[in-house]
């Protein structure tokens, strides 16, 4: 076994499983990445398959670790805080069913950070491969479905003349796009010229479902995502062609974008829906009731409520839902899931910036994950991601990257007997993965 290798192992018992064991493992966390483009039917094939890899994973293996705990009992609080508000509703089966998916999302959170600080940087890789075939499956259905090119299938998946794929929502469609689209638009530029090149492909078909989806948010996000991304990979590149690299297909990428924007624009029906959808003063945005008239209100009803005024009950009292996580939070679980889903977050996020440059072999796919889940949760101010099953999985996959982080540099410091090894290069692993790659 190779130092490197000794380092990034440790005492973690996958390193230790048997090559079969470990390729079985890493089939799980494909299975349920890809699986996460299909929730058109509930229970979802998303929600089968982290359940049975839950499953499997504790027979075959998982363990909770320290820097985990804060993740779990803040988790555990904001869950208690929205059992105990529904407690008037719990007749309403709507309200039974928010609570147990909250407590799921819950579960399914501290299973992905388990995972993820295990074997991390082959997990991560066959996250990144589920993720964009899911992706695929999702933005060709999409396409297909917008485009009248499946027979009967432009009622199935689209909403409102706006693409939705196998989602029930434009909105999610677009928003689960965004991460697929930046783990693509990595390998265009930075891998060898044969699978930037697939993921060249990729990207666009990704990008004209999120294109298709007319969803602001998803627009905004995946541009702003990817230039942060972008900018970080920039910074932590090791070599000047590296950055040139980056920086020139960067910018044809960009020009590319606006060229196919230009064609697309010149269809009407494309051209209308685009200028309806990037208008800033939509109706239900503004007045005393719209979208933040509604988060001013709400912000003011919360501070006299310490126990919230229950799960999905906001449209009692305005005309519509928050479209706001963290009101939300406030408005269904009282000031307990009020102060600590944003707590989460926010800790979440300081520890994300806090590992940003530092050198590991997964950092690569790291900024992507990182940069989306900042997106996600930027775009919570305006719209209601409590359920999102991608959110929640970058979520738990950030803090298990965190752990893992920690577990690296310490190993790099027993093994190695000197300061922590923070090359930046691939992990050594004991048994090639499965391929699922584009």
């Amino acid at each position: 076994m190779s130092m490197a290798y000794t380092a990034i192992a440790g005492p973690y018992p996958a390193m230790t499983a048997t090559p079969r064991l470990l390729a079985f493992q890493r089939l799980l966390v494909w299975l349920v990445a890809a699986s996460g483009a299909i929730v058109l039917i509930e229970p979802s094939p998303y929600e089968v398959m982290t359940l049975g890899a839950a499953v499997l994973f504790c027979a075959t293996g998982l363990r909770m670790r320290l820097v985990l705990v804060p993740l779990f009992l803040l988790l555990i609080l904001i869950n208690i805080g929205y059992s105990i508000g529904a407690i008037p509703f719990y007749g309403k089966p709507e309200v039974f069913n928010w609570i147990a998916t909250s407590w799921y999302m819950g579960i399914t959170v501290v299973f992905f950070a388990m995972v993820m600080s295990e074997d991390t940087a082959a997990r991560l890789d066959m996250l990144r491969r589920g993720l964009i075939v899911g992706a695929m499956i999702a933005s060709l259905s999409a396409v297909a479905g917008y485009l009248n090119l499946v027979p009967g299938g432009h009622d199935l998946l689209t909403l409102y003349g706006r693409a939705k794929g196998p989602f029930k929502d434009p909105n999610v469609l677009g928003a689960f796009l965004i991460l697929p689209a930046l783990f693509a638009l990595q390998s265009v530029v930075a891998d060898h010229f044969a699978r930037a090149s697939r993921n060249a492909v990729a990207f666009v078909i990704i990008v004209l479902a999120i294109l298709f989806a007319f969803s602001r948010a998803a627009w905004g996000g995946l541009a702003i995502t990817a230039a942060f991304m972008l900018a970080m990979m920039f910074l932590t590149s090791r070599t000047p062609a590296q950055r040139r690299r980056i920086v020139v297909i960067s910018l044809v990428a960009v020009v590319l974008m606006v060229l196919l924007l230009g064609v697309l624009l010149s269809f009407h029906s494309i051209d209308e829906m685009f200028k309806q959808r990037a208008s800033f003063d939509q109706s239900y945005d503004e007045g005393r009731f719209g979208r933040f008239g509604r988060h001013i209100l709400g912000a003011q009803m919360a501070l006299d409520l310490p126990f919230g005024i229950g799960p999905l009950q906001f449209h009692s009292y305005f005309p519509e839902d928050t479209h706001n996580s963290y009101l939300n939070a406030f408005m269904s679980g009282g000031w307990l899931s009020g102060i600590c889903y944003p707590t989460l977050i926010a800790v979440t996020v300081v520890m994300g910036f806090r590992h940003l440059l530092t050198r590991v072999p997964w950092q690569r796919l790291y900024l992507a994950i990182f940069a989306a889940f900042l997106g996600t949760a930027g775009e919570a101010f305006v719209i209601d991601t409590d359920h999102w099953r991608h959110f929640w999985m970058m979520l738990g996959t950030m803090w298990g990257m965190f752990a893992a982080a920690q577990a690296y540099k310490l190993g790099s410091d027993r093994n190695l007997g000197t300061a922590p090894d923070h090359r930046c290069g691939p992990l050594l692993s004991a048994t090639p993965s499965p391929r699922f790659d584009l």
